[in-house]
């Protein structure tokens, strides 16, 4: 192999490194808010999965979310005894107290009357864990089997609930049968 040859291999190989490196760094944008690829869950690598923006009134921007889940688990076992992590960016300001009715509201939504009454009193303690959101904040819910939710303001946690019944009731907010929002369901679960 002659010189020119050998440096253009050698070129094209760290420009390929560099991309990949520079690539991985914020896999997932979203109008200028940026999502981990990755995030540890106990001993469990979780990979993004789907990132998208929840819209208010089809035009104002509520919050952009990114969904994290072990590689291979198909949409349909996301809820199951398997880790998964919601992480949320909020636009906007949110009281506790408005965080606290709409998670009632929504769990509602996608519970039958026993399986809410199941995890009622683990609710109660959880919407005790909210705070007030300001633009720029991130919520992050953290599921681990054997450990339980636990919900994280701006990486500090501020308590955990066991139970992936209670787990299952609340991600379905996002991403259960009656979601939020359909569309933003199918993103974060890349199928969107």
């Amino acid at each position: 192999m002659n010189k020119n040859k050998f440096r253009k291999a050698i070129y094209i190989m760290i420009l390929s490194v560099l991309l990949s490196v520079t690539s991985d760094l914020h896999s997932a944008e979203i109008d200028g808010i940026y999502f981990n690829d990755e995030y540890s869950a106990g001993n469990r690598k979780l990979n993004l999965r789907g990132y998208a923006i929840l819209n208010y009134m089809l035009v104002i921007k509520a919050y952009a979310g990114a969904l994290y889940t072990e590689n291979g688990i198909p949409a349909s076992s996301v809820l199951g005894e398997t880790p998964r992590i919601l992480e949320l960016y909020y636009y906007h300001k949110i009281s506790a107290e408005d965080f606290r009715e709409s998670t009632i509201e929504m769990i509602k939504r996608n519970t039958t009357d026993a399986e809410f009454g199941t995890i009622s009193e683990r609710l109660n303690t959880f919407n005790s864990f909210y705070r007030d959101v300001k633009p720029g904040d991130r919520y992050r819910a953290e599921y681990i089997p054997g450990k339980g939710t636990t919900l994280y303001l701006n990486g500090r946690a501020l308590g955990t609930i066991p139970g992936n019944d209670f787990s299952k009731a609340f991600f379905s907010i996002w991403i259960g049968r009656d979601p939020i929002d359909k569309k933003f369901r199918d993103k974060l679960l890349g199928r969107g």
